[in-house]
Formats: C-alpha cells, sequence, structure tokens
C-alpha cells in the first residue's frame, strides 16, 4: 500500500509535523528523504530494506560511499550525492559548536564530529583537529591515508601542517576499520612522537581519539596515555 493510502496519523511526514522527527524511527526518516518508493514497495518498505543491508545500522549507511549509494534499490546518482550532503551538512553543524568556543569544554561534540566522520570509513586515515590559543577549531584536515591495517604518519609532515594553520593545540583522532577502539603500541608510540615534535614549535598536543564504528571514540588522554 502506498503511504499516500495510509491512514494521516501514521504517515512518516503528518507524524513528523505533528510530533517532531525525534519521535521517527530510523526507517521512517529515511523513507521522508527517499520520498517515493519502487513498484510494489513504500517509501518505508524500501527505507526498511536498505537499512537492513546494512545490517540496521543507519551510521553505516551514511557511511557508504556515492558509488556504493548510487547502486542500491531506490537511490541512484541523484539521491546519493543528495544523502552525502545533507551528512556534511550534518559534520558541520556538529563543528560549529568547536568554532566558537573552548573544544575541551565540548567533549561531547568532539565525539560526535569524529563518530560521524570517521566511524565507518572501511580505509584508515589520521585526521588533526587544529585549534588556535583559545582551543577553538580552525580546521579539521585529513593528513594521512593508508590501508585497513595500516597508516604511515611522519611528525615532520605533521609539524608543517601545524604551522601552516599557525595552530596553538590539536586533537589528533584515527580510525580502526576493525571496530576495535583499543589503541596498539605503535598507536602510543606514535602519539608520543608528534606530541614531542609538536612540542618544539609549542604546539599541545591535547588528545588523540581512536573512532571505531558506531562506539565512543577512545580518548589517551583519558587513558593516562598522553
Amino acid at each position: 500500500m502506498a503511504i499516500r493510502d495510509w491512514p494521516a496519523a501514521e504517515r512518516p511526514r503528518e507524524r513528523l509535523a505533528l510530533q517532531g522527527a525525534a519521535a521517527l524511527s530510523d526507517a521512517e526518516l529515511l523513507a521522508i528523504f527517499l520520498r517515493v518508493g519502487v513498484r510494489g514497495k513504500s517509501a518505508v518498505d524500501l527505507a526498511r530494506e536498505l537499512l537492513a543491508s546494512f545490517d540496521g545500522d543507519l551510521a553505516a549507511l551514511g557511511g557508504a560511499s556515492t558509488k556504493e549509494l548510487a547502486r542500491l534499490p531506490g537511490i541512484g546518482p541523484a539521491k546519493a550525492a543528495q544523502l552525502a550532503a545533507t551528512l556534511e551538512l550534518a559534520r558541520r553543524a556538529l563543528a560549529g559548536p568547536l568554532k566558537l568556543k573552548d573544544a575541551l569544554a565540548s567533549p561531547q561534540a568532539v565525539r560526535d564530529w569524529l563518530r560521524l566522520s570517521l566511524g565507518n570509513l572501511q580505509h584508515e586515515v589520521f585526521v588533526a583537529l587544529w585549534l588556535d590559543a583559545q582551543n577553538r577549531l580552525i580546521a579539521s584536515e585529513e593528513l594521512f591515508r593508508g590501508t585497513l591495517t595500516q597508516t604511515s604518519v611522519y611528525p615532520r609532515e605533521v609539524v608543517k601542517r601545524a604551522l601552516a594553520h599557525n595552530a596553538g593545540a590539536v586533537i589528533l583522532a584515527h580510525n580502526h576499520p576493525s571496530g576495535l577502539a583499543e589503541p596498539s603500541r605503535a598507536d602510543e608510540v606514535l602519539t608520543s612522537s608528534l606530541k614531542q615534535a609538536l612540542a618544539i614549535i609549542d604546539v599541545k598536543l591535547l588528545d588523540h581519539f581512536i573512532v571505531a564504528g558506531g562506539s565512543a571514540p577512545l580518548s589517551f588522554a583519558e587513558r593516562g596515555l598522553i
């Protein structure tokens, strides 16, 4: 049955208008984005199938590339581009508070941005959140990209980027596509090396996060590893 034939109180758009977006399920929100279904399936049916193809994980769906999304039933290139744009708007919205106030005073905002940006990538990346003297965000930057198992990070290049941004501090992060957020010995050694290299140019390393899937990013500072 098409959504237009449902009782008004059950239609996702009408429910959103009356109850707010938070009252809707992931499938209902995705259905509003899709707008229409395909032959024999409503937009909600299609949304449920799309989520099921990612084991019900909306974040994993959002982490798919535009090419992957475009191949999914009911998506195509246009909707894949729209979804990518929507996620980028969400990332920028989460980064907004970090540009206005001390990032250390907004630890949840930092974690939320990292989870949305890195949590479902299938390749390893190493990023820096460059901060000014008041710990406000200057820029976020991907510094290195590696394979599923290893990334080569060069302290000299990190120092060069810190100078280019005239940064006073930095928060580093990388992801573990394996889904395990525990730091390896190599992670700890790298963090120590970067802290020493950045200290030479008077840039403080405030934290280093490991992001793995949908779990909360692990903080080196909270673990006493910095």
